[in-house]
């Protein structure tokens, strides 16, 4: 699917095939806006495709094996506009443990949502999915058991999007992310079938 791909800024370094991409980071790159820390990084490099597919599923393989800096991260995302996306990582804190996490930016605020694992993991699986304007985003350890992270409403996520892969380094520091497996399929994120919508 790499074919259908564009970048937002591009980085300097990457390798672009039908079956792996790699990224290599460039020193202060990052997405987040204003929540708590109050600054605006907006210059990670952002590699996506765009559709106006109303249900589907995007899956991906990250190897993150080079990461060694404080938050060095890789992963999924959806890239509508600097206010506006969501994206889903592995971010490496230290030699102990690192934060797989997900951040959702609607209207130019950020939020971020984490637990630790181990720092010895340097392979996750995602699994993004879309039902209208509302998204699911899943991990995997094996690519095969997937396990939710998070469920989201996009304000601005209705018609065509533009979803995909990227990579960053908020600090000093720079490795190559690695990308494989990735591929679109039927939506996996099946309807609800509990409790009925409130009646208007």
């Amino acid at each position: 699917m790499t074919e259908n791909m564009k970048w937002t800024r591009e980085p300097k370094r990457s390798y672009i095939s039908d079956e792996r991409t790699e990224i290599v980071t460039d020193p202060h790159t990052d997405l987040w806006q204003r929540t708590y820390y109050h600054f605006r990084n907006d210059n990670a490099p952002v590699l996506q495709t765009e559709t106006d597919e109303k249900y589907f599923s995007f899956i991906v393989k990250t190897d993150f094996t080079d990461s060694h800096h404080r938050f060095d991260q890789c992963g999924i995302v959806m890239y509508l506009d600097s206010e506006n996306w969501l994206k889903a990582s592995v971010e490496y804190e230290n030699e102990e443990f690192q934060h797989l996490g997900s951040v959702v930016t609607n209207h130019g605020y950020s939020d971020w949502a984490t637990t630790a694992i181990p720092a010895n993991i340097k392979t996750m699986w995602y699994r993004f999915s879309r039902r209208e304007d509302d998204y699911c985003i899943e991990c995997s350890y094996d690519g095969v058991n997937f396990s939710q992270m998070r469920v989201c409403h996009m304000w601005e996520g209705k018609g065509t999007i533009r979803f995909g892969i990227y990579a960053c380094s908020p600090e000093d520091s720079s490795f190559k992310a690695v990308f494989t497996d990735m591929k679109i399929t039927e939506c996996a994120w099946k309807a609800h079938d509990g409790q009925q919508p409130d009646k208007v």
